[in-house]
C-alpha cells in the first residue's frame, strides 16, 4: 500500500490486515521499490499524486523490473485519461477518492480471481511449450515435429548438413539446436554470414591469416575454423560465397586442413560444419555460379524449414512466446492478442516468416494501449494483405506445387470457419472426402 497519506495509509493497512491480508505500507514510490526484495507482493495499491515518483510511474517501473504484481492506482482526481494512462502503464484496475471500504476489497477480490486463472493459463502455455520445444524453436504442427525428429536424428554424427528455408524461418536457431544436441555442445558454435563480409575479407575471416600477409595485416589472426576447432562451424548464405573461396573451402573440408593467407603451413581443423541459403543451389550449380563437387560435398544431408505460411497451427504458441519475451523487454504486461487481431494474421502470409512476426508482436505491444493487442494494433500491411491467396499470386511465384498448397490451405480453414469446426461438412463444401480432408488437415498443421 503506497500513499503519502498517513492516515490513508493506516485506515486502508487495518481494513486489509482484518480481511486476511499480509500488509506492508510505504510512503512514496522509492521505499516501495526499496522494499521489493524484502516483501514480494502480489498487489500494490498506490496512489497516483506522491511527492517524487508516481503511482502511474511506479507502475512502469514494476513492469520494468519484471514484477509479477497486479497494480491498482487510487486517485481524487479521476479522469478517463488518467484511467487509461494508468492502465497504459500496466495497472490492473483504477480506484478514484473517496472510495468506500467494500469498493476496495471487491476490487481485489476480482485480481486476486484473474491472478489465479493468470497463473493457470501460465502454467498451461508452459507446458504446451516444453512439449512442443526443441532448444529455441518452438512448433507442434507436424511440419515442425518433422524437423524436430531429423535434428535428433543427425546431431550425434559429423555429418554435414545443408539448411534451406527462406529469410527469418530459423535456420540459425536449427544450427544451434543441432550443435547443443551434438557431442560437441560443450566447444565453440562460431555462425557467420557470407553474405555480410566483403569478399576482400572473407577468406582471411574464414582461414585467418599471418602478420603481414597483407596491408592492414598488422598481427597474427586464427580464422573462424580454427575458432571452431573440436566444435561447429554454421556458414549461413554459404550460396554467396565467390567461385574462388568455394574452391578453397572444399578443399578444407575435404581435407581437415586449412592454411593462413601468407603462411607456408597447414594446420589440422576437426570441424562439423552446417550450412544454410534461401538460395536453390542446384540451379546455381547449373547457372555455373556455384561449384557442383561443393554443392555434393555441403548437401550430404539436406533439412528444408516451412515457411510460417506452411505451419500456420504453431501461430499461437508463437506468439504467446513473443508477448512474454517483450514483457520482459519492454516493460509491458500484455495478457494475450484479441481473437479479431489472431483472426488477421491467421490469415496473413508472413513473406518474412518467425522474424516478421517476432517485429511485428514487438511493435504491437508498444502501440497497444491496454493489456490486449488488438487488430488496430497490427500494421496495416497486415490487414491489405491478409488473403494469402491474392499475396502469393502477387508474389510472382511460379511453383504450381507451392501455390497449389497455399490455395488448398485457404479454402480449407474458410470451410472450416464457414461450417465452425465441422470437418464432415467443410469436406462437402470442399467436394473432397472426409478422409482426404484429415490428412490435408494434418499435412498442412491447421490446429
Amino acid at each position: 500500500m503506497v500513499d503519502d497519506e498517513e492516515n490513508l495509509r493506516l485506515v486502508l493497512r487495518t481494513l486489509l490486515t482484518r480481511s486476511g491480508y499480509e500488509v506492508q505500507v510505504a510512503k512514496s514510490a522509492e521505499e516501495a521499490l526499496s522494499g521489493l526484495s524484502q516483501f514480494d507482493p502480489d498487489f500494490v495499491l498506490a496512489d497516483v499524486r506522491m511527492p517524487g515518483m508516481s503511482g502511474i510511474d511506479l507502475c512502469r517501473e514494476l513492469g520494468a523490473r519484471g514484477s509479477t504484481a497486479t497494480a491498482i492506482v487510487m486517485s481524487a482526481y479521476g479522469s478517463i485519461d488518467l484511467a487509461l494512462e494508468a492502465m497504459k502503464a500496466g495497472a490492473y484496475d483504477y480506484l478514484g477518492k473517496p472510495f468506500k471500504h467494500d469498493e476496495v476489497l471487491l476490487v481485489l477480490k476480482k485480481a486476486e480471481e484473474r491472478e489465479t486463472l493468470r497463473r493457470e493459463n501460465r502454467a498451461l502455455r508452459e507446458a504446451v511449450r516444453k512439449q512442443h520445444r526443441l532448444g529455441e524453436m518452438l512448433g507442434r504442427s507436424e511440419a515442425m515435429q518433422q524437423v524436430f525428429r531429423t535434428m535428433e536424428k543427425v546431431a550425434g554424427y559429423t555429418t554435414t548438413v545443408l539448411l534451406q528455408g527462406g529469410s527469418g524461418t530459423g535456420k540459425e536457431l536449427v544450427a544451434r539446436g543441432i550443435h547443443q544436441m551434438s557431442p560437441r555442445a560443450g566447444k565453440s558454435f562460431v555462425a557467420v554470414n557470407c553474405g555480410a563480409i566483403p569478399e576482400t575479407l572473407m577468406e582471411s575471416e574464414l582461414f585467418g591469416h599471418k602478420r603481414g600477409a597483407f596491408t592492414d595485416a598488422s598481427s597474427d589472426k586464427r580464422g573462424l575454423f580454427e575458432e571452431a576447432h573440436q566444435g561447429t562451424l554454421f556458414l549461413d548464405e554459404v550460396g554467396e560465397l565467390p567461385l574462388s573461396l568455394q574452391v578453397k573451402l572444399l578443399r578444407v573440408l575435404q581435407e581437415g586442413k586449412v592454411r593462413r593467407l601468407g603462411e607456408t603451413t597447414d594446420v589440422e581443423v576437426a570441424v562439423r560444419l552446417l550450412a544454410a541459403t534461401v538460395r536453390d543451389l542446384a540451379s546455381e550449380v547449373k547457372e555455373g555460379r556455384f561449384r557442383e563437387d561443393l554443392y555434393y560435398r555441403l548437401n550430404v544431408l539436406q533439412l528444408t524449414l516451412p515457411a510460417l505460411r506452411e505451419r500456420v497451427g504453431d501461430l499461437t504458441i508463437l506468439i504467446d512466446h513473443f508477448i512474454e519475451k517483450y514483457n520482459v523487454r519492454l516493460g509491458r504486461r500484455v495478457r494475450a492478442m484479441t481473437p479479431e487481431a489472431l483472426k488477421e494474421l491467421m490469415r496473413y502470409a508472413f513473406p518474412g516468416n518467425v522474424r516478421e512476426l517476432e517485429n511485428m508482436i514487438e511493435r504491437a505491444m508498444v502501440m497497444c494501449e491496454t493489456d490486449l493487442i488488438g487488430a488496430d494494433d497490427l500494421p496495416e500491411r497486415v490487414k491489405a494483405k491478409s488473403d494469402p491467396i491474392a499475396l502469393t499470386l502477387s508474389t510472382g511465384d511460379l511453383s504450381i506445387k507451392h501455390t497449389t498448397r497455399v490455395i488448398e490451405e485457404t479454402l480449407i480453414r474458410r470451410a472450416l470457419a464457414q461450417t465452425n469446426g465441422n470437418r464432415t461438412a467443410a469436406s462437402k463444401l470442399l467436394e473432397i472426402s472426409h478422409r482426404a480432408l484429415l490428412y490435408k488437415i494434418k499435412d498442412y498443421g491447421i490446429a
